[in-house]
């Protein structure tokens, strides 16, 4: 029992009613844990006993953790909650501004935030008021909640968001826009313009008895692009795919950006079309029905069985008049068997402009060593970042010069 005693349990004696708390702040933090999994982590503890603390930990990670994607947010908890009572208080300097001093700032890794921020539910740091703290340092919280928090958001990876910093950020990219400028088509229509319109000439000529007294003139037609969407929901893509779709929620929905059509796709290992889902005009009932059709969300990748599905099924009925394709995915593809040079080749052909948005961009050190990157980079017409606001901010600027390629031309180099 000496190790029981280097635990710090909390306050409340009971194992099981500690237990049960856990399993609550885990399911705050994203985990997928109903009563089931509690009374079975109570009883596993039970079973197994509770001398050891690393005997502890994997009891309940057999118990709480189904997918490696949730390790890192189980071991983040398992910490705070169970072995180190003032990382809290730490994590806590993480999620609320400091009002004297200054803070030796620590860029928390992924999933600290929302770990912290689930165990910390409800609670809040103890602040100075601004009647004793005195005005400048009610100035300074005030600016650091408008400035910087804004400028810090455009910047900040949505995978080391916090609940709050991504609700902040949903609203951000509710205010985006993506405009598209038109395409002139090779028809023409009887407008002035700039191009002579010898038949109108004519035709006019011989209302006046043949005297050619002026010249007619027409123009080109205008026509806007369809906009289709390929968004990898796979498990190591479920966070940017979420801020993603809000972002083409409210492309879908706002007026006036020019886009004929948007089509929305999802594929992790099938397709799924939530086309209809993201007109709706609530974000959240939109992403709801989306979750809901698409029942591959947070599973495995199969980047080319689903691309072949889309080249199939799909190509002919929204790549007309020029579409423009935004595929999001970090090309690590898990069949060694499908020829995905082969589909992304056929969908770059049939796209205006193919651009690639991907979240493994946000490292320097990227490199395309992967299989499945090396196939698709020579078929995208434009390689970008797709971690934070900023990148999908850069989107419009892609769109308005299609000759800028991103980063392909200096990632290309390293397969030459």
């Amino acid at each position: 029992m000496a190790e029981l005693a280097e635990l710090e349990l909390p306050d409340d004696p009971k194992l099981a009613r500690n237990i049960t708390h856990f399993a609550r702040a885990l399911r705050k933090a994203g985990l997928p844990i109903g009563p089931g999994r509690v009374v079975e982590a109570i009883r596993a503890v039970e079973a197994a006993g509770f001398t050891e603390r690393a005997d502890f930990y994997w009891t309940l990670h057999a118990c709480f953790v189904s997918k490696p994607e949730e390790r890192q947010v189980f071991a983040q908890l398992f910490r705070l909650y169970w072995r180190d009572p003032r990382y809290l208080e730490q994590m806590m300097s993480f999620m609320t501004p400091m009002v004297r001093g200054v803070q030796e700032e620590r860029r928390a890794q992924a999933a600290e935030k929302r770990a912290a921020e689930a165990l910390l539910d409800g609670q809040e740091r103890d602040l100075p008021r601004p009647e004793e703290a005195g005005e400048e340092v009610a100035t300074s919280i005030d600016a650091s909640h408008t400035i910087s928090t804004g400028e810090r958001l455009r910047s900040l990876d949505f995978e080391q968001m916090s609940g709050a910093e991504m609700a902040a950020a949903k609203r951000m990219l509710a205010r985006l826009r993506l405009p598209v400028p038109p395409i002139q088509s090779r028809r023409t229509q009887a407008l002035p313009g700039h191009l002579p319109d010898w038949q109108g000439t004519m035709r006019k000529a011989m209302r006046r008895g043949g005297e050619v007294t002026d010249f007619v003139t027409k123009r080109r037609r205008v026509r806007y692009p369809n906009l289709v969407v390929l968004c990898d929901i796979s498990g190591s893509m479920s966070h940017y795919s979420r801020a993603v779709l809000h972002f083409l929620h409210s492309v879908a929905n706002r007026e006036g950006q020019g886009w004929a059509q948007v089509h929305a796709f999802t594929f992790g290992t099938r397709l799924t079309n939530i086309t209809r889902h993201l007109r709706t005009r609530d974000v959240d009932a939109a992403l709801a029905a989306a979750g809901a059709e698409a029942q591959d969300w947070e599973g495995g990748t199969r980047i080319a069985a689903c691309l072949h599905d889309f080249n199939r099924d799909w190509s002919r009925r929204v790549m007309g008049q020029g579409a423009v394709v935004l595929l999001i995915t970090d090309g690590l593809d898990r069949d060694p068997d499908a020829d995905l040079g082969r589909e992304m080749e056929r969908l770059g052909l049939t796209a205006r402009q193919l651009i690639w948005l991907n979240p493994l961009l946000r490292w320097e050190g990227f490199a395309p060593k992967a299989r499945g990157i090396m196939q698709m980079l020579p078929h995208c017409s434009s390689f970008r970042a797709g971690h934070n606001i900023a990148s999908l901010e850069g989107l419009a600027e892609a769109l308005a010069r299609p000759e800028d390629a991103g980063q392909k031309a200096r990632l290309m180099a390293m397969l030459a």
